[in-house]
């Protein structure tokens, strides 16, 4: 059953394939397919006889990244992976979710060496004729270097980006005291992420969480301190800490192993609720007041390995219980015992997003709870799969109801 981490792996592609245009006049969707041919022996090759129709589905996964390895004129990198938004613009979210396939391929499909188009205009100050998108989504860039360099071994692009450039340290410090309000040349709107003595104030489409139902209402969404956005800040001072010592450079381990344990606290202290077993996010006003929507945005804590074991138990308990995470269609976005829970979905409002069940996969597998990842994996995977057979067009989706 392990090899069922490898398919969700690959099956990230999903969130590149479907989004919606914007306004032809200004930004052009690019789905023209790779003129040359996916050499497939530069990618792990699956053997799994009990659902031959899910690797044929892998290679369906490969297909569909091949054709969104793109080239474009004055940006910092290229080829690099395009997630099929717009032709002219490129998201943190995505980019950085699309690096945990790439790095099975690597000689391939230019996933780690996507993020420099991110790194240059945002931290050299360096022209892009790439608009990135929405520039305070998630802070993902450490745990993704991280994790491509456990399979490749690159201590070279680890030097680079936090000995030499200190994109990484560049960009923890952009998302720790952001510029709210501002846009900036290379940008397409301002910076909504503001901070605060007890976390974060942000925005759903900027969480990467469009239409979330979290906060209930507008008003209160937009005062709330998001427990993701704290949470992804701690992951990132967590993988700072492990490439700095990867790289023995022990004054930035200690520094940000320094960081963590702040975040760690506050989070532990003001969004965990050990009734419901689950990280809520909070009132900003009264940060004593937790904000109660079940979310798999908790599990960015677990990730982030702020949970002690008892947490992480719960957590897991939550991610089994089909009226929360699990049964037969598991990681909703909203749970299932929730009051807004939709059942056909309505994109954050219960639709199964492939790069948060993904984290929150992830995140099980961390503490030792191998079974629920598995199972929670197979159980999407088999889903995902009778929808490619059973629907047109035959594809993967970025989100299923």
């Amino acid at each position: 059953m392990r090899i069922i981490y490898l398919f969700v792996a690959m099956l990230l592609v999903s969130s590149c394939t479907q989004k919606k245009t914007g306004d032809d006049d200004v930004w052009v969707l690019d789905n023209s397919p790779n003129p040359l041919p996916l050499d497939k022996t530069q990618v792990p090759e699956p053997v799994f006889e009990a659902e031959p129709g899910l690797v044929e589905f892998y290679w369906k996964a490969w297909e569909l990244a091949w054709n969104h390895v793109k080239e474009a004129e004055g940006i910092s990198q290229s080829p690099y992976m395009d997630e099929a938004h717009w032709k002219q613009a490129i998201w943190i979210w995505d980019t950085a979710f699309m690096t945990h396939f790439c790095k099975y391929a690597p000689n391939t499909f230019p996933g780690i060496e996507s993020l420099d188009n991110f790194y240059a205009p945002m931290h050299d100050n360096k022209e892009s004729s790439l608009v990135v998108l929405i520039t305070d989504n998630p802070p993902l860039f450490a745990w993704s270097e991280y994790e491509y360099y456990k399979l490749t071994g690159d201590k070279e692009r680890l030097r680079k980006i936090l000995v030499e450039k200190q994109y990484l340290q560049k960009h923890y410090e952009f998302f720790e005291n952001p510029a709210t309000g501002k846009i900036f040349p290379y940008a397409d709107r301002q910076i909504y992420l503001k901070n605060t003595p007890y976390g974060f104030k942000w925005h759903g489409s900027h969480s990467g969480m469009d239409n979330t139902p979290r906060g209930r209402t507008k008003e209160k969404q937009r005062s709330m301190l998001w427990v993701d956005a704290i949470s992804q800040q701690a992951l990132s001072a967590l993988y700072i800490k492990k490439i700095a010592l990867v790289l023995g450079e022990e004054s930035i381990a200690e520094e940000y192993a320094k960081k963590f344990e702040e975040k760690k606290t506050l989070i532990n202290k003001y969004y965990w609720n050990n009734d419901d077993g689950i990280y809520y996010d909070i009132d900003s006003e009264n940060p004593e007041n937790q904000i109660k929507v079940k979310t798999p945005a908790a599990y960015w804590a677990m990730l982030a390995e702020v949970a002690d074991s008892n947490q992480a138990e719960l957590l897991g308990s939550n991610a089994e219980n089909p009226n929360v995470f699990g049964g037969e269609y598991p990681w909703p976005t909203v749970s299932r015992d929730d009051k807004d829970f939709e059942v056909k979905g309505r994109y954050w409002r219960g639709g199964v997003w492939l790069p948060t069940a993904y984290m929150s996969i992830k995140a099980l597998e961390k503490y030792g709870y191998y079974d629920v990842a598995d199972q929670t994996s197979y159980d999407l995977l088999k889903n995902m799969y009778k929808t490619y057979i059973e629907f047109e067009p035959h594809t993967i989706w970025e989100c299923y109801s």
